[in-house]
């Protein structure tokens, strides 16, 4: 283990160069490299292991026509990721993570399911287009048990994902509070809507922002507007980086959730990395505000984790690289003259 100073620092960019290749060759690998090594705090950096971990939740604000699928749906698929078929579960197989699902705040009786982690606020928010999405201690406690989930530190990567109908409105009026933007830059279609259906939704959501000031706390927005689920995967992100786990930050309602664990505990950013640019509409503006240079582009915009998991092969070939990669001294290569 190497301090994390400016010997760190030289000794880091040292061992990059000198690998057998020229400098800069690898490009944007060599820099996630670099990244990986300072979340981790070695020179050989492991990225071999990783957990996808789902957080589920209900918004009271669903019931209101703000998706063009009905809130049943996030009960629906908890047990679709229980039996292992949604997307999340087939990009987790296929690359070998583990997945775990938690019941955030989902409506109706507890979920029963043996497989299922059961961290329940309350079932759903109440409807953040009329008031407080939560009360205070419900969004600490939601914080809270999420930085204890995140803290556990049983793999070296975390990516965490989510499922809510309604959440991509309430990481909408939580991205445009924190940032004091119009809520309207950054809503989009999420689970699809048509130009009709947007429109209503927009209308929605700015009937609702005009409920407070134009610029909130992210404590102040999540409490207001954010959901169960949102306000866990920032406590599990905050949680996470203070273990000194890397952390892979998935889309648009993901890196709400990490605009908001950078402002509740600053530094936090510093062990993230960006997934992948989502075709939501507000994730440019979010990514902007976090200065994020996301390392895919695929047009995805599901959520459940899967762009995180879609880049965690690139950051396991990283740290490999890092790792393992001879120098030329060791292979006892002629470097450049």
């Amino acid at each position: 283990m190497i301090s994390q100073d400016v010997d760190f620092t030289t000794a880091l960019q040292h061992a990059i160069d000198t690998k057998t290749k020229p400098v800069g060759a690898l490009g944007r690998m060599e820099t996630l490299a670099a990244r990986i090594a300072r979340i981790q705090r070695t020179l050989k950096p492991s990225a071999e292991t990783c957990q996808l971990t789902i957080f589920a939740a209900d918004h009271g604000m669903a019931t209101a026509g703000v998706s063009s699928f009905p809130q049943d749906v996030t009960r629906q698929m908890v047990a679709n990721f229980l039996s292992g078929g949604a997307a999340a579960n087939v990009f987790a197989r296929s690359l070998g993570a583990d997945i775990r699902i938690v019941d955030s705040g989902v409506v109706g009786e507890p979920v029963a399911h043996p497989n299922l982690v059961s961290r329940r606020i309350a079932a759903g928010t109440a409807n953040a287009l009329e008031g407080p999405a939560m009360t205070e201690a419900q969004m600490g406690a939601a914080i809270a048990t999420g930085r204890a989930l995140g803290a556990e530190k049983t793999h070296d990567v975390a990516c965490f994902g989510e499922m809510g109908i309604g959440n991509t409105s309430a990481s909408s009026l939580v991205a445009a509070k924190v940032l004091g933007l119009p809520v309207e830059e950054i809503t989009g279609r999420g689970t699809g809507l048509d130009d009709a259906g947007l429109a209503r939704k927009r209308a929605l959501l700015s009937a609702a922002a005009a409920r407070t000031d134009a610029r909130l706390t992210a404590r102040v927005a999540l409490m207001e507007y954010g959901g169960f689920e949102i306000a866990m995967m920032a406590g599990a992100m905050m949680g996470a980086a203070r273990a000194g786990t890397i952390v892979i930050v998935d889309g648009f309602i993901a890196s709400v959730a990490a605009l908001c664990a950078r402002a509740l505990m600053p530094g936090t950013a510093d062990s993230f990395i960006y997934a992948h640019r989502s075709a939501e509409a507000g994730h440019a503006r979010v990514l902007e505000a976090l200065e994020a240079e996301p390392l895919l582009d695929l047009g995805m915009r599901l959520g459940e984790g899967t762009g995180a998991l879609l880049a965690w092969p690139l950051v396991k070939s990283a740290a490999a690289m890092l790792r393992e990669m001879a120098s030329f001294e060791s292979a006892r290569v002629s470097g450049p003259a």
